[in-house]
């Protein structure tokens, strides 16, 4: 009988290790309350640069987008938004999305999601201000994203 209450205290106590594992891997991220309000995530600083340079590709993107839109050219539309889909998010490395918390992965995800749809869109639209708005739309995200997270460097800004 001793050895069952043995067994259950350590399978209780890895069961809860394992939940505070997942609560912090899925949904906390690593991050902290920065100053000025905004949630920062800890990251290296080659993932930081890996976060900030698929940024600056989205926000390149949106250029091309805006671009090929005011020329009507669904076709660039459609081609420069699938480069900013799912095929970008299966790049990222599972250690880089643990440390990022649930909304930002959420975010993440539909932003990648979001791009391949607006890619369907203009291939079946034949309304430049409906992929316009479309895009409009989804800067939203982008917009909640930035107003709420920072990223902040490991062993630096904590």
């Amino acid at each position: 009988m001793r050895s069952c209450k043995f067994c259950w205290v350590v399978a209780l106590t890895l069961g809860v290790v394992v939940i505070g594992m997942g609560y912090f891997f899925l949904f906390k991220g690593n991050t902290f309350l920065g100053e000025d309000g905004r949630t920062a995530i800890v990251l290296s600083e080659v993932e930081k640069a890996s976060v900030l340079g698929e940024m600056r590709d989205m926000l390149e993107g949106v250029q091309i987008i805006t671009g090929a839109i005011a020329l009507n050219d669904m076709e660039k539309v459609s081609e420069a938004a699938s480069a900013l889909g799912m095929v970008v998010a299966n790049a990222d490395s599972p250690e880089l999305i643990a440390k990022l918390p649930l909304e930002v992965k959420t975010l993440g995800l539909g932003a990648h999601v979001a791009f391949d749809n607006l890619s369907a869109l203009a291939k079946t639209s034949e309304d430049p201000n409906e992929v316009l708005a479309e895009l409009s739309n989804m800067m939203l995200a982008c917009i909640s994203c930035h107003n709420s997270y920072r990223i902040a460097i490991e062993d630096i800004d904590e």
